[in-house]
């Protein structure tokens, strides 16, 4: 699984011009699932991203996870993760998971967070939706589950 965290003061999704998730201050994570993925992945990188210390403590220092200041997760599906672009210039996405697995994985990441005490937004998978977010410093953090960078 492969994600793109940001640290954000607001982010929203809309589909069709309808907001359909929508956070304060926590984490935009926009979301893929490889077609390895297994849930040992989704369980890493759940805990990854709940456990991130990006967020500052009293000394302006990044040392707070998201669970420590009661932080919000929006969480949108992004198999365009998996493009590879290594040959030409047009995206390959063949190491993407099937549509009907990643949607699995993607609905289990975001029942794993809510589990966790954790406020958890989402987009509708597959659909096409607009996001937006409020970028707070910027912070942006990129994670794969196979630890590829």
């Amino acid at each position: 699984m492969r994600a793109v965290v940001q640290r954000v003061s607001q982010a929203s999704v809309k589909v069709d011009e309808k907001i359909v998730g929508e956070i304060n201050k926590g984490l935009l994570v926009l979301l893929g699932v490889g077609r390895e993925d297994t849930v040992a992945d989704l369980e890493y990188l759940v805990n990854k991203i709940v456990g991130l210390r990006i967020f500052e403590d009293e000394n302006d220092k990044m040392n707070l996870s998201l669970l420590d200041i009661k932080g919000e997760l929006l969480v949108v599906s992004q198999f365009t993760l998996y493009g590879d672009v290594r040959k030409g210039k047009r995206p390959s996405f063949t190491d993407s998971a099937p549509p009907e697995v990643a949607e699995e994985m993607y609905l289990k990441f975001i029942d794993k967070c809510a589990e966790m005490g954790i406020k958890t937004e989402k987009g509708i998978f597959g659909a096409n939706m607009k996001v937006s977010l409020i970028n707070d410093g910027p912070v942006t953090i990129l994670l794969d589950s196979k630890k590829t960078f």
